[in-house]
């Protein structure tokens, strides 16, 4: 038979503990000294272990005792931590919620709106992932996560699916300062880009097509994974390509990146905060209100 260990038990470990005495911690629960007794005796005879040795006037937890209080504990507050999501769902509060960032946002931005959001809730669970492009959309159709920030175009279906505007990111072609393309004083025409290799984020869909955006027939590429990667490699003249304004600012100010005219510009790409409209929950309300109504939208 498996041993029996209450959490009424564990309580009375850790207030002896805390308290120093098996008298004070009777007064911390409001019990008769006996009653703590009994309360440790039972656990010491359940478990076949000693839990106190006594060291003169004084009773000192023994290793095997040491080990049930730390981890004892660890259970008492997984504990609090269940009633609490338990009454936040019964509020409309989500225990948990899994946001998908397209990689083209800030994480900054993300993180600054989640600061906020725990000042308000700080024992909902937040997982935050880094998408890119399709599998911006596959998260939340999937089931991988709850809401995503920053969808790119729409894939072919959006059934159901909410679907809210977030801004526009514009976009840049930038490159090197020492870079062969940034000598040149005049636009740029697609033969000038497509000598130079492409430096392109990995679309991270699993099962949607993969989306790929203003890649020239037969120019070669490199693939990175994420948007900052692709700032990372540009800085280093390995190849060239469109970067959100709203990453590179700050680079292209220093002079650490230069801003060129290209062919194929799409200078505002509209994004988008995805959800499923069964999902309904009060955290999730909370984000997408929190994005769709910023002066300062993330994709900015």
């Amino acid at each position: 038979m498996r041993p029996r260990l209450s959490l009424e038990s564990l309580e009375v470990l850790d207030s002896i503990d805390r308290k120093g005495s098996f008298a004070a911690a009777a007064a911390d629960l409001y019990r008769v000294p006996s009653a703590v007794t009994y309360s440790v005796q039972k656990m010491e005879e359940d478990l076949g272990i000693t839990l106190f040795r006594k060291e003169g006037r004084r009773s000192v937890l023994t290793p095997a005792g040491r080990v049930l209080l730390e981890q004892g504990r660890d259970l008492l507050l997984a504990a609090d931590r269940l009633v609490e999501n338990v009454r936040q769902v019964e509020r409309g509060w989500e225990s948990t919620l899994s946001i998908a960032v397209d990689s083209v946002l800030p994480m900054d931005n993300v993180l600054s709106r989640v600061e906020v959001f725990y000042r308000e809730q700080p024992d909902i669970e937040i997982n935050l992932y880094e998408e890119v492009l399709a599998g911006t959309w596959e998260a939340v159709i999937e089931g991988r996560a709850d809401l995503a920030l920053g969808a790119p175009a729409a894939p072919a279906t959006t059934q159901g699916l909410d679907v809210h505007p977030m801004g526009a990111e514009e976009w840049v072609f930038a490159v090197a300062p020492d870079h062969p393309l940034a000598r040149l004083e005049r636009a740029l025409n697609r033969e000038d880009i497509a000598q130079y290799k492409a430096i392109v984020v990995r679309d991270s869909s699993r099962q949607m097509p993969a989306m790929s955006v203003r890649i020239l027939e037969k120019q070669c590429s490199l693939y990175v994974a994420t948007v900052q990667q692709k700032i990372e490699a540009q800085l280093r003249g390995l190849g060239v390509g469109f970067l959100p304004r709203n990453r590179i600012e700050p680079l292209l100010s220093r002079g650490q990146l230069v801003a060129l005219e290209a062919p194929d510009d799409a200078p505002q790409v509209p994004l988008h905060i995805v959800h499923k409209k069964s999902s309904r929950g009060r955290a999730l309300r909370w984000f997408v209100d929190a994005f769709s109504t910023a002066e300062d939208s993330p994709g900015h």
